[in-house]
């Protein structure tokens, strides 16, 4: 997998369930679309439950 691919990972809350799509970005936190999950700020949190970005797991490819 190539970096870019990388930073097009979607990542998945482990408490509530939610996507951070890279493409989307994150409207409550002011997150251009196209910025990969790795760039977000260090104090960065779920914008639906405020669970730390250390929740978040990758997504599978295969869908």
């Amino acid at each position: 997998m190539s970096a870019g691919e990388a930073g097009a990972d979607r990542m998945e809350c482990g408490v509530c369930w939610t996507v951070y799509d890279p493409g989307e970005g994150d409207a409550v936190w002011q997150i251009p679309p196209g910025t990969p999950f790795s760039a977000l700020p260090e104090d960065w949190r779920c914008p639906h439950c405020d669970a730390a970005r250390e929740r978040f797991m990758r997504l599978s490819h295969a869908e």
